[in-house]
């Protein structure tokens, strides 16, 4: 029934006009964001043909026998074309597995994309994950979202930083400072968790020069003092932060604060929905009650990232 092909470079102008036109692909998916970092993951991305026709593409790499859903971006899963139907997709996946038995893959591991990032319903492939696949749900993320139509109010905690940051004359406006917000994020969290930033930064101005209306930075300023910022990253329904970070003075005078009264009330109001990312740790066995907490403080609440896993026997 399915045409099933590897992805090749050729293909990256039929890749992305399929991503752009689909009802559940973002920016990450296109080949100019997914090839940035091709020296850290084997690709085997998949483009499915019916009759001739791209009909679904698959974002995905391959370790030791295994095809994961992107491990490169957050979130992955099958993009599909707006006329898939349930039960080409269940064949699909039927057909999927047999081919990657094929090269040898073992097991898979599947990283749907989150509702609210779909244009329309898109959930065929979480139905076959269960009827085909008998996947089973491994690891569950918790982020914290914002609908624009049941925008809450911002907790008294969150008010006082505003209140706090004004009174000091901090603003927020747009930026390209990449390497002074880099700073702060990468101090921020070799002191915290003694981690570094996933992206260096010169791949955040490599991928802003590549989607420079996709990813923006905002800044907040004392002065001329960089104290706080945040990595936007904007797909067609969903503004989602990628970096939240402040310095020690940003962070006593209620800069980040500001900055998210600025953007969701001002600058983004019209946006359906704000992701503030995640909130869990070590594969999403603990939760970062203090982080979680700030975000939930803007009126955020929980939405999910799924990971599914299955063995082709």
């Amino acid at each position: 029934m399915f045409d099933i092909f590897r992805y090749i470079p050729a293909k990256q102008t039929e890749w992305d006009a399929f991503i752009a036109k689909s009802k559940n692909g973002t920016f990450l998916m296109c080949r100019g964001y997914m090839d940035y970092h091709s020296d850290r993951f084997h690709d085997c991305s998949l483009m499915f043909y019916l009759k001739g026709k791209l009909y679904a593409v698959l974002p995905a790499n391959v370790s030791d026998g295994t095809l994961y859903s992107h491990q490169g971006l957050t979130y992955g899963g099958l993009v599909m074309d707006e006329k898939c139907t349930a039960a080409n997709i269940l064949h699909l996946f039927e057909e999927m597995n047999e081919w990657l038995k094929g090269i040898g893959v073992k097991r898979v591991v599947y990283k749907p994309i989150p509702h609210i990032y779909c244009s329309m319903p898109a959930e065929e492939d979480l139905y076959a994950l269960t009827s085909v696949c008998r996947a089973q749900l491994v690891i569950r993320d918790i982020s914290t979202a914002i609908l624009a139509d049941k925008r809450m109010n911002f907790s008294e905690s969150r008010k006082g930083g505003i209140r706090k940051a004004q009174r000091k004359g901090l603003v927020v406006r747009e930026s390209n400072d990449f390497t002074a917000f880099w700073q702060i994020l990468h101090d921020n969290l070799l002191s915290k968790y003694a981690v570094r930033p996933v992206h260096s930064v010169d791949e955040l101005e490599l991928l802003h020069a590549r989607f420079p209306k996709n990813i923006r930075l905002y800044m907040v300023y004392d002065g001329t003092e960089p104290v706080g910022g945040t990595l936007l990253f904007l797909t067609a329904q969903v503004l989602h932060t990628q970096y939240i970070s402040a310095n020690a003075s940003g962070k006593i005078n209620g800069a980040i604060d500001l900055l998210f009264d600025v953007l969701i009330n001002e600058v983004y109001a019209h946006y359906p929905y704000i992701d503030f990312g995640k909130s869990t740790v070590s594969e999403s066995a603990d939760l970062n009650e203090k982080l979680i907490f700030q975000k939930e403080g803007f009126g955020g609440r929980a939405i999910c990232y799924d990971t599914y896993e299955y063995t082709l026997s």
